[in-house]
């Protein structure tokens, strides 16, 4: 299983894309200084689930059958040897695979894995995947999953992506490839994602679309060990959780912190996200990319301490693009893809002490059928047939605006954005909002030369920030990395954004 590569997008000519992240540390908040919010979330609860994991049964379960860890391979054997819907209680202890790489554990439908108190399935740096199949409707909970080498881009548990999985209350760490991967009416709760050499989890399904998946209450720390992105330069293949081509999605209430990257990066195709409730807190890079993808909510979140690694260490190559701890790449409300919302919306959250602020961004040369798609052979879901987005067609309605990922009906209100430079230990590059495009030069048919698209970006396509409350010297860009903009002028006449938002430049540093 694998898919192909893809990567964030940067094509104007002055921008570089290297994320050679070192590992983030826990962050703690700092106070609030200046302004009051006009409507500002309480204090998110924090999902501490890897210090102090829920205990499982001590005793089996009345029928389960009993999984003995001195008997290697005992649970893939008994798995095997008993019918669908069975109960599998792992004693405490350290359970092994057969030797062999591919020595895994096949569920059959509606099987429950529980685990007691201590109890450990260890890949032994040998196996490479813990739980695969097609089975539906497994549950795995209070289990330990560690030390399995699954490859790039695959996962350990659920490895072919099966539908309907209950994973809860268990702890997936230090493995290689992802903790996890996710098929459809996957309910992932409580679980500890930690140290894992790519993702904490790969939502990726290798035939056809994810829905209905829930992420909740779980901490996910440390991921990416591997560094992929210095390994694969560009490769946009890690993060605390990566998302691609998922159809509805909960995730609310995890505390995503000290990854080696983004902390939660939704690529290509996705739609229908509601991300709330959750402390995104101390990634070397974004706390969430939102990329070339439709329809979310973005609310009541807690963002602190991000982006110090992956930001600080573009400004001091002196590279002018607004690298954001919020970025929306290619992705906006589209009425046309069925959700929930029809926009997407970022309000009600703090943003505080990261480097910079949201960034809202289109690459004019990234659309259906460009060479410079880095979303390999992918169109948009507005048109299913990737040859049509060419000469002479893509110059006119409908397909014009269709094969085009667009930034667009963005609404960021009711905000709180506190910065203070002292913290973040920067002197400039770390203060800003933006909405901007590049030039688009490429391919030489391409419909979106020239400043097209950073026109439509800039004035054309809804997107409007208003209400908010900023605490400290923030500056903000529009249409280009060039125009580097006061909050008066931000304001004003040309750009006409942030209306009814205060601004107090003396507090935060």
């Amino acid at each position: 299983m694998g898919f192909k590569r893809r990567h964030r997008a940067w094509a104007a000519a002055p921008l570089t894309l290297a994320l050679l992240a070192a590992t983030g540390c826990e962050g703690t908040s700092t106070s609030d200084a200046g302004a009051k919010p006009t409507a500002a979330p309480p204090s998110t609860p924090v999902a501490r689930v890897c210090a102090k994991p829920a205990a499982g049964p001590a005793k089996a379960p009345a029928g389960a059958v009993t999984v003995d860890p001195a008997v290697v391979g005992d649970l893939a054997a008994k798995t095997k040897g008993n019918p669908p819907n069975t109960t599998f209680w792992l004693r405490p202890g350290k359970h092994r695979l057969d030797p062999d790489r591919y020595a895994q554990v096949i569920p059959k439908e509606g099987n429950r894995y529980l685990g007691a108190p201590g109890a450990v399935l260890d890949g032994g740096k040998k196996n490479q995947y813990a739980f695969g199949g097609t089975a539906r409707d497994v549950t795995i909970r209070h289990l330990t999953v560690e030390g399995f080498v699954a490859p790039h881009d695959e996962g350990v548990v659920n490895h072919d992506s099966a539908d309907g999985w209950v994973i809860e209350h268990s702890t997936i760490q230090n493995n290689s490839g992802a903790g996890l991967m996710a098929g459809s009416r996957q309910r992932v709760r409580a679980n500890c994602l930690r140290a894992n050499g790519q993702y904490g989890m790969n939502a990726y399904k290798a035939n056809g679309r994810i829905s209905a998946l829930l992420v909740e209450g779980n901490e996910i720390v440390g991921n990416n060990t591997g560094d992929w992105e210095r390994r694969r330069k560009g490769c946009g293949c890690t993060g605390g959780i990566k998302f691609w081509a998922v159809n509805g999605a909960d995730v609310r209430g995890n505390w995503v912190h000290a990854n080696r990257g983004t902390g939660l990066w939704a690529d290509t195709n996705n739609n229908d996200f509601r991300i709330e409730n959750n402390v995104l807190e101390a990634n070397d890079g974004a706390a969430l990319i939102y990329e070339t993808s439709y329809n979310a909510v973005i609310r009541k979140n807690t963002i602190r301490k991000n982006n110090w690694v992956e930001g600080r260490r573009e400004a001091e190559r002196g590279d002018s693009f607004p690298f954001a701890t919020v970025y929306l790449s290619e992705s906006g409300g589209e009425p046309r893809v069925r959700a929930r919302t029809d926009k997407i919306e970022i309000y009600r959250n703090v943003l505080e002490n990261n480097w910079s602020g949201i960034t809202l961004w289109e690459n004019a040369d990234r659309f259906c059928n460009s060479p410079a798609n880095t979303s390999s052979g992918d169109c948009t879901l507005l048109v299913r047939d990737t040859d049509r987005c060419a000469r002479p067609a893509i110059g006119k309605p409908p397909l014009y605006a269709d094969c085009r990922w667009k930034t667009q009906r963005v609404d960021i209100h009711d905000n709180r954005f506190v910065l203070d430079k002292s913290v973040v230990k920067c002197r400039e590059k770390c203060d800003r909002m933006a909405v901007l495009a590049n030039y688009g030069t490429y391919p030489d048919w391409s419909p979106y030369q020239g400043v097209r698209v950073a026109e439509a970006i800039t004035h054309k396509q809804g997107n409007r920030w208003h209400d908010n409350v900023y605490v400290g010297p923030w500056r903000f860009v529009a249409y280009d990395p060039s125009r580097v903009l006061a909050f008066g002028q931000w304001q004003g006449k040309r750009y006409r954004q942030d209306a009814g938002s205060t601004l107090d430049p003396r507090a935060g540093g």
